[in-house]
């Protein structure tokens, strides 16, 4: 699998990902996931948009992210939104924390980046007993015109055509985003699936911030910085100057707890 550095969009990724709907934490609280209390580590975290929802709920919640440049900008955003989270500059494969001290793991937007192997046997290691493991996925969905717009451009410039980030990419068969291979690996290795739905929520963005978002994706992150520029001037020529544009999204949580 290609990895892909996300650090060189990090700007890009710190003003345009802060869009996790509302309901998100909601969904969890009905669902018996009460945050108050409890030690959390968000792995893969980036700048730090779940790990202030999470602090938000008086959790005691660490991040964790390889990217030195995306943990910058999520102690930046801290300071601003007045949040002490720290941070470790670790991967999710060896985090660096200790042993059966955290009620939760979350993993936002990243699990398909992992070494899913090896990072299973980390968050084991970490959480408590019957801990739980939260991964959640979102993103915008195809249909509207200016995704469609952005794909058409987007297409010149990604070699190998627009392929589903990471490991996503090598499934034959995804269940509201999430390969189904993914499942059988989590029931193996001692979680069990306890809920798995999708929230459903639209964001609003300007021509400008609309390319910005565009830009942290990782099919731009992949490109070198001249192409991404291309691509990204190509686009801001290509979209209409429209007031602003209302993008769908969809969020998919799967709540897994650790039998063991």
């Amino acid at each position: 699998m290609e990895q892909i550095e996300f650090g060189q969009v990090a700007k890009s990724y710190a003003k345009t990902r802060e869009d996790i709907p509302v309901s998100l934490m909601d969904s969890l609280y009905v669902r018996g996931i009460f945050l108050d209390g409890k030690k959390v580590a968000d792995i893969g975290c980036g700048t730090g948009t779940l790990t202030r929802k999470i602090a938000m709920r008086k959790a005691d919640v660490t991040g964790v992210d390889p990217s030195k440049e995306m943990l910058q900008y999520a102690v930046e955003l801290n300071k601003s939104k007045n949040y002490n989270i720290p941070y470790l500059q670790a991967s999710s494969e060896n985090t660096g924390l200790d042993d059966s001290q955290f009620d939760m793991v979350t993993v936002m937007r990243a699990w398909h980046w992992f070494d899913r192997e090896k990072a299973i046997a980390e968050i084991k290691r970490i959480l408590k007993a019957k801990g739980t493991l939260i991964v959640i996925d979102s993103g915008f969905l195809a249909g509207p015109a200016v995704v469609e717009k952005t794909f058409e451009v987007l297409s010149k410039y990604v070699s190998g055509g627009l392929k589903p980030a990471g490991t996503k990419s090598e499934s034959s068969q995804r269940i509201n985003g999430f390969p189904a291979e993914w499942f059988d690996e989590w029931q193996t290795n001692g979680f069990k699936l306890g809920d798995f739905y999708s929230i459903n929520y639209n964001v609003a963005f300007t021509k400008e911030t609309w390319v910005e978002r565009v830009e942290s994706i990782s099919w731009l992150a992949g490109l070198d910085a001249g192409e991404r520029e291309k691509a990204l001037q190509d686009l801001t020529y290509t979209l209409s100057d429209q007031d602003s544009f209302v993008i769908p999204h969809e969020c998919n949580v799967c709540i897994l707890r650790l039998q063991e």
